[in-house]
This record gives structure tokens, C-alpha cells and sequence, in this order.
């Protein structure tokens, strides 16, 4: 069945099959079914604040329920938060976010925009940005207010915690889920999507349509991803991202790290399949792998990555390309490893002594000693250093 040709019930189950909550019952196949009768798409919103500037694996799962949509022939309203960035979503947070400057939020909102459009239909897209309604005047903002009270607010489980742990919470952070929910109301959207953590902004942007004569948005929520490390949900500050915008080599790479037991949620909700009961976990990460390296780059990105990982993890062959670190001798010709670790890979003297403590820096695929710390730039000099077992540079005289 292609589709175009599902009825609204049909429509309904299929794009609620993988979602957390579609609310309120009924209400999806309601929308659909009017949408119908109107011969129009649905508008179907998504608010993401550029609090930082790349779109990583997580936040596509909400992006390709968002794409679905779209295929059904239904209009995307991508709203780019550049005013709610400057007051800080609290959602999860125990403490006041800190404030971006409005160069940061605008250089952050192009390249999400641009990101995005790596999973969504632009001909089926409206971007905005909030910053084209909330710049109102005060009268209106008293409207807005009056349409909420402080205890509805607070029943919002990070406010409520950092209420009774008498932690501090700013008036402007109060106002975020009012700003948030006018969206719905300047776009005047039919659905709204979000994250499982986005639930109380999602249901009070229903009350405030209301609030002003529209219909309520039905509102489905997403999984959170869990991040590579197979724990916390996927966050740059966590550091288990998987950015889209990565090389090939290190998506590839750091899939492959993802834990056994997570392995059926990335399946589910990153290619929208089943893992087979009897799939070999290995073989099973290598498919995601490639496929995930095929969606951001194309096919051939991903058969290259995956040689370049087989020459590296399991033939134990350094790469083919690697960058080149220039070499730097004292007066008597010697180089001081610790700060060269320290200059090709970024890392603290103190950790490139403490790797190579520990046998983790390699040349030529042979563990470097920790004595002597100096050694002559010829020795050194057209080789292969190697820290840990995914970073590579050639050696070459300065």
C-alpha cells in the first residue's frame, strides 16, 4: 500500500507505531481524517532551540518521524528557536542554562538548519524562526501569561524538584514553556512533535491554542537514543554522540562501540527494523555501521570505512591516510614525547605520560617505552605514532 492510499485510521497506527505517547487518543487519526475532508496537509510542527551547532543520531529519530510525515504528503514546520535559545529550555535541567550570545544562536541555527535537510524533504518544509513572533509587545505578552498559572507550571518534574530542593529557578525559565507553546499558536499547528522529555511543553501548547479560539495539536513523542555508550540518552555533553556531519570512519567506528543490549533500540528507531533474534551482534553493528555511513555520506563512504577499520582493528594495519605531525628537536636533536603526543593528538602532557605509562602509545605498531622520554628526531623520524587503538599520525622532520 503506497502512502497515499492508507486511510486515517491506516495512517494513524503506522505513524504512532514507534512513538512513546500520541495524544490524545484518537486525536491523530482525527487530524488526518479532517486534513481530508479539507483537501490541505497537515502542519506538522518541530521546535528546536541551537543551543549548539550540529544535529547528532539522537535527534534524528525525531527528524525521520518527521520525514514520514512528509512522505504522506504532509508539511513539516521546522521552528528555529532563536529567541526560546536565548531564555534556555529547562527541560532535565537542575540548574539555570547558560545564556548564549545572539552570534552564537544564529551562526548554530544554520548549520542545524542545513543538517537537517539531510533527513528531511525540503519541498515539503517551512522553516521559521521564533524570533519573528515573540519579539511582541508587552500587551501581548500579558495575554500569553494570563492563559497559564504558576502552579500549573511547576508541575513540571524539573521545576518541581528544583522548587522543593529550593534550587534557583528564574522568572525567564518559567516563561519558556508559554513562548514554546505560542509557536503552536503563530504556525498554527495540527501536530507537534518532541522528545519523551518535551511531554509537559507538548500537552500545555494544546491548552494555549485553546486559550486562543484553535484547535488543540495531537502531539507524538519520540524514544530518547540511548548514546553509544548504550546508557544515557545521546548528548554532546555526555560525549556518546554520533554526529552526522562526521567523517565516515568514525561513524562507522564509534557504532561499532555501541553496546549489545542497545543494539535492538538502534535498529528500531535509527533504520525503523526489527534486529533478528538470531543476528550475531558483530555482524548485526557492521550492518548498522555501513548503513548509518550510507544515510550522512553515500555507499561508497561506507564500503571504504569499513576497510579502513577491518586495516586497523583486525588485519592491525595502520590506516592509509593519516595526518602528518611535523617533528621538533631541542639543541641536541631530541624530541620530547609527552609533548609531542601532546601537540599531534590534543590531549595534556599528563595524560600522554600517563599513556605511555600504561602502554598505550605505539610506533610502528610497537609499544613505546616510558624510558627515555627523549628520543632522537631520526629514530622517530617517517613513522607511524599510534595512541590508544583508533589515532594515527605519520611523523615527518620539521
Amino acid at each position: 500500500m503506497t502512502p497515499e492510499a492508507r486511510t486515517p485510521a491506516e495512517a494513524a497506527a503506522w505513524l504512532a507505531r514507534n512513538a512513546v505517547d500520541c495524544l490524545p487518543a484518537g486525536g491523530l487519526e482525527r487530524k488526518l481524517a479532517e486534513a481530508g475532508r479539507e483537501g490541505r496537509p497537515l502542519r506538522v510542527k518541530l521546535g528546536i532551540d541551537p543551543t549548539a551547532p550540529d544535529i547528532h543520531l539522537g535527534f534524528t529519530v525525531v527528524l525521520g518521524k518527521l520525514r514520514e510525515f512528509q512522505d504522506l504528503g504532509h508539511t513539516v514546520v521546522l521552528i528555529v528557536g532563536d529567541y526560546t535559545a536565548r531564555v534556555g529550555d529547562p527541560s532535565g535541567r537542575s540548574a539555570t542554562r547558560p545564556v548564549l550570545s545572539g552570534e552564537q544562536i544564529d551562526a548554530n541555527a544554520a548549520t542545524f538548519q542545513a543538517q537537517a535537510l539531510k533527513v528531511l524533504d525540503p519541498d515539503h518544509l517551512e522553516v521559521r524562526r521564533n524570533g519573528e513572533w515573540l519579539e511582541m509587545a508587552m500587551e501581548q505578552l500579558f495575554r500569553l501569561v494570563r492563559t497559564t498559572t504558576v502552579a500549573r507550571i511547576l508541575e513540571r518534574d524539573d521545576f518541581a524538584k528544583r522548587y522543593a530542593a529550593h534550587a534557583p529557578i528564574s522568572v525567564l525559565e518559567l516563561l519558556y514553556p508559554l513562548l514554546q507553546g505560542y509557536d503552536s499558536v503563530a504556525v498554527r499547528a495540527d501536530v507537534e512533535l518532541g522528545g519523551t522529555d518535551q511531554t509537559f511543553n507538548l500537552l500545555l501548547g494544546r491548552d494555549i491554542q485553546a486559550a486562543y479560539d484553535q484547535p488543540e495539536q495531537a502531539i507524538l513523542t519520540m524514544p530518547i537514543l540511548p548514546g553509544i555508550d548504550g546508557e544515557r540518552k545521546m548528548s554532546k555533553s555526555y560525549g556518546n554522540y554520533i554526529g552526522v556531519t562526521e567523517p565516515p570512519e568514525q561513524i562507522y567506528g564509534k557504532t561499532l562501540r555501541l553496546p549489545d543490549t542497545a543494539l535492538s533500540m538502534w535498529y528500531e528507531l535509527l533504520l525503523g527494523d526489527a534486529l533478528a533474534s538470531d543476528a550475531p551482534p558483530r555482524d548485526a553493528k557492521r550492518a548498522l555501521a555501513r548503513t548509518l555511513v550510507a544515510r550522512f555520506h553515500d555507499a561508497a563512504a561506507a564500503e571504504e570505512a569499513e576497510r579502513a577499520f577491518d586495516r586497523v582493528h583486525r588485519e592491525h594495519r595502520p590506516p592509509e591516510e593519516m595526518p602528518d605531525v611535523a617533528l621538533s628537536a631541542n639543541g641536541d636533536g631530541l624530541v620530547h614525547l609527552p609533548a609531542l603526543l601532546a601537540g599531534a593528538f590534543g590531549v595534556s602532557t599528563s595524560e600522554a605520560r600517563r599513556s605511555l605509562k600504561q602502554g598505550g602509545v605505539k610506533l610502528d605498531g610497537v609499544v613505546l617505552p616510558t624510558d627515555p622520554l627523549d628520543r632522537p628526531l631520526d629514530e622517530l623520524d617517517g613513522h607511524v605514532l599510534q595512541l590508544g587503538k583508533r589515532r594515527f599520525v605519520r611523523l615527518i622532520r620539521g
